[in-house]
């Protein structure tokens, strides 16, 4: 890519959209157009359409447009699946279309089989059933790396595909109900450590391990495809390392804290028992990780006590008492 290329995001607002724009400016990318759900219509076709046909973007990148932890994947499954197939379908055949040079989708950790092997290598794709807590979200994600890589065999477009495990950093979803775990968990030890609350309540049973990436290295990540990666198989973009909830739990207290008790609901689901990618492929590029998942923690945790809502303004439902973070 050009300093003066006209670069194109796709996603809802927030954490990964303002990550790669902020990354696209520290190279000198002055072209950066954004479209997100809060200042269009994705899932509206012609209005996709039309933002191609006027704006001639270079380069897309594509995120999503609805995402969530296991609340809200199991509250909205229709909404999760129907926004970003239409949004993704809209996008990626409006892009060929127009002939743009190069797209990156971006899919989800979740797509991959609730017992896949571990670490879980691309190959590993469609081996076996998806976790059901997210399996309307997985399988748009999932759609949607097949979409680029037929429109790749057809047509001889270089639209690529990348699989990030999960996500946390500044702009997340920080909302008890909907945002993923580790975002989810640190908003509600900072509520429990200003109430002085006694304990906070994590649904499931502390078991499951996921493997977290701070955003800013997935922005740098999505460079490095960009400028690097020409081929249909999706790459996995991975830290190299995994920790229970559990241990995620008494990181985040020992960062926010918070002095009170941790309780385990079993009565919750856990999720997919284990995700962790290989990330061999990337890392052949010469991309790395830089941020461990404590500088993370503490850097996320700033971010939020610099940006969160005045006390007395957060709309925390009453529900988030005793239905707390859970893993995505």
């Amino acid at each position: 890519m050009e300093k003066g290329d006209r670069v194109a995001i796709f996603g809802q607002e927030g954490m990964i959209v303002s990550a790669i724009t902020r990354r696209l400016k520290e190279d000198g990318f002055h072209n950066v157009i954004l479209k997100t759900p809060a200042n269009s219509d994705l899932t509206d076709q012609a209005d996709v359409f039309n933002f191609f046909a006027a704006e001639k973007p270079d380069y897309v990148l594509f995120t999503s447009v609805r995402m969530g932890g296991i609340m809200a994947n199991q509250a909205y499954p229709a909404d999760f699946m129907y926004q970003n197939l239409q949004a993704q379908t809209g996008v990626i055949h409006a892009a060929w279309q127009a002939g743009v040079k190069k797209l990156l989708y971006l899919g989800s950790s979740c797509i991959y089989p609730r017992e896949s092997p571990q670490p879980m290598k691309e190959a590993y794709l469609l081996s076996g059933r998806m976790e059901p807590t997210s399996e309307p979200y997985a399988l748009a994600k999932l759609a949607g790396i097949k979409m680029c890589q037929s429109y790749r065999l057809q047509y001889g477009v270089n639209f690529i595909t990348a699989i990030p495990s999960d996500l946390y950093g500044p702009e997340d979803d920080f909302d008890t109900e909907t945002g993923h775990v580790l975002p989810a968990l640190l908003s509600k030890m900072h509520q429990a450590k200003e109430s002085r609350s006694r304990e906070v309540v994590v649904w499931g049973s502390g078991a499951p391990r996921r493997e977290f990436l701070y955003v800013d290295d997935l922005a740098d990540a999505c460079i490095v495809l960009m400028n690097n990666y020409h081929q249909s198989p999706p790459l996995n973009i991975g830290f190299g390392d995994d920790v229970s909830i559990r241990e995620l739990a008494q990181f985040i207290r020992e960062v926010v804290g918070f002095e009170g008790e941790i309780i385990f609901d079993r009565t919750r689901p856990d999720g997919a028992p284990r995700k962790y990618l290989d990330a061999t492929a990337i890392r052949s590029l010469g991309w790395q990780p830089k941020t461990s998942l404590h500088a993370g923690l503490r850097l996320t945790y700033e971010w939020y006590l610099q940006h969160r809502a005045p006390p007395g303004a957060e709309a925390v439902s009453s529900k988030a008492k005793v239905l707390d973070s859970r893993p995505a």
